[in-house]
């Protein structure tokens, strides 16, 4: 008889009695134990339908295959049985794999490919669930997974995961009709089942202000910037100047599109306008968040394209000016103030705790590269970049960096997106956001990598009167507003 190999929590426990008779999406801090709620599930929909199986979606490799192993410790089924599935392995060994496994983890991307080729059928799987619940939008893989699962199942139970579903009303109500929800379990670590597992997160928030070189630069890219957000306006967008931000500017080119495609000849040159509007607007984002050599890589990128929105950029004396000012700096050695209080927040850190185990978010790419080269000048720093497949990266070698981060060979880890969701780093000491994350799905899950087993502590570091101030209090409003929102829909479903 299937038996899991733990305690549950009660709050665990809550949770799968709900999720035993509804599909349920599950709203949980990172670090509370998502996977065992699947895995306590899992056991109880086996030993219902003995001859069924469970599939586990999970967005990426190395956190499938943290599940994956998080499954094989935590039960008594046979190893062989818990298997790990990607498209890296061929689709006929797959379609033998399916049929031989009781546990399957696997991306739903490949979940998906092969239900579409007929490799795979839920018919006898008494449960699916999904990790990461907040990618299920529009017509993602996980939307298609689940629709085919409702369908084929004799018995379907849906168990959705995430430590935060979005900050809309409208976002919510998508995952939930997306994934066939029938009722809603939230906690956060205030919740009185809860608090007991919680560790304290001290809080800092250091500030840094732009100096006045970088001041100049960006008074001069703003006034290129702003001469074509007038341009723009006469295409009808009626926002003020002065709260414009990318995603208007994302909008206001997609109904310029339209209106190309309907014959408006005029809106060509609107959207060239654009364009050019929010290549300034991310260069303006680079040299007040990022540092100098994410800002002079995408000048570089921008001089060797032909658009014509680029060209006209280039022309323009101010951004000649620019380019002067940023050449003068780079003379000097000069860069972004949040690499040197960076720098000497980790040196700190060593010096009080030489064990310390970090983790660094930044945005961008560049960034990551770049801080990583600048933490090398420190004795007893040896920190690690991890990046996504999307930059590079191999999900071989994402596997190879964190198990060797678990065992010590490096005590920074330095990452983009993909530190956010879900895999697991062994017990940090210290979160540093470099940037901020402009959503609450993003700030909730960063937090979520410290405190977990001992008090952690949590590093702001923001630029004074830039997009790092707004990001931050964007991201806290989101947070906020979706637990009003889960809260107020957890009454209406589970009464």
């Amino acid at each position: 008889m299937p038996q899991i190999k733990f305690q549950p929590r009660k709050y665990q426990e809550a949770i799968v009695e709900t999720a035993k008779s509804k599909n349920t999406l599950v709203i949980l801090p990172t670090g509370l134990g998502k996977t065992k709620i699947a895995i306590s599930l899992a056991i109880e929909r086996l030993t219902k339908f003995p001859d069924s199986k469970v599939i586990i979606c999970s967005p990426t490799k190395p956190l499938s295959n943290q599940i994956k192993n998080e499954f094989i410790s935590s039960t008594n089924l046979p190893e062989e049985k818990i298997i790990l599935l990607t498209g890296a392995i061929a689709p006929e060994k797959r379609i033998d794999m399916y049929r031989e496994a009781k546990i399957i983890v696997c991306t739903p991307q490949t979940a998906q490919k092969d239900l579409e080729k007929n490799r795979l059928n839920l018919g006898n799987f008494s449960l699916l669930v999904l990790d990461e619940a907040h990618r299920s939008r529009m017509k993602y893989a996980n939307t298609i997974v689940a629709k085919d699962y409702m369908k084929q199942s004799q018995f379907p139970r849906i168990l959705a995961l995430t430590a935060s579903p979005g900050s809309t009303r409208e976002k919510i109500n998508e995952i939930k009709e997306n994934l066939f929800i029938e009722a809603i379990e939230i906690r956060s670590s205030e919740d009185e089942d809860v608090k007991g597992y919680v560790q304290q997160k001290n809080y800092q928030f250091i500030e840094v202000e732009l100096p006045k070189e970088f001041l100049e630069m960006h008074k001069l890219l703003t006034e290129i910037y702003k001469k074509r957000l007038i341009q723009i306006k006469r295409f009808g967008l009626t926002k003020p100047i002065s709260i414009i931000n990318k995603r208007d500017l994302l909008s206001f080119q997609n109904y310029l599109f339209m209106e190309a495609k309907r014959g408006n000849r005029s809106a060509y040159y609107g959207v060239s306008l654009t364009a050019g509007a929010i290549k300034l607007s991310h260069a303006l984002e680079l040299l007040e968040t990022q540092g100098l050599n994410s800002f002079s890589k995408f000048l570089d990128k921008l001089d060797k394209e032909t658009s014509k929105a680029s060209k006209a950029i280039a022309s323009e004396p101010q951004m000649r000016k620019a380019k002067l000012l940023l050449e003068k700096l780079q003379e000097k050695d000069l860069d972004h103030p949040k690499l040197n209080k960076l720098v000497e927040i980790i040196q700190s850190e060593l010096k009080n705790n030489p064990n310390s185990k970090t983790i660094i978010f930044a945005n961008f790419r560049d960034t990551v590269k770049n801080i990583v080269k600048e933490l090398k000048t420190i004795p007893k720093a040896s920190s690690v970049e991890l990046i996504g497949q999307k930059e590079g990266v191999t999900q071989k070698k994402q596997l190879e960096t964190l198990k060797k981060f678990e065992e010590g060979e490096y005590n920074i880890i330095v990452g983009t997106s993909i530190t956010e969701e879900g895999i697991s780093l062994g017990e940090l000491d210290l979160a540093i956001f470099f940037d901020q994350a402009s959503s609450g799905i993003r700030r909730i899950q960063r937090t979520g990598r410290v405190g977990r087993l001992k008090v952690g502590k949590i590093i702001h570091l923001i630029t004074k009167n830039t997009r790092d101030q707004a990001y931050y209090w964007k991201s806290q409003k989101d947070e906020k507003k979706m637990k009003s929102i889960i809260s107020g829909m957890q009454t209406k479903l589970n009464p």
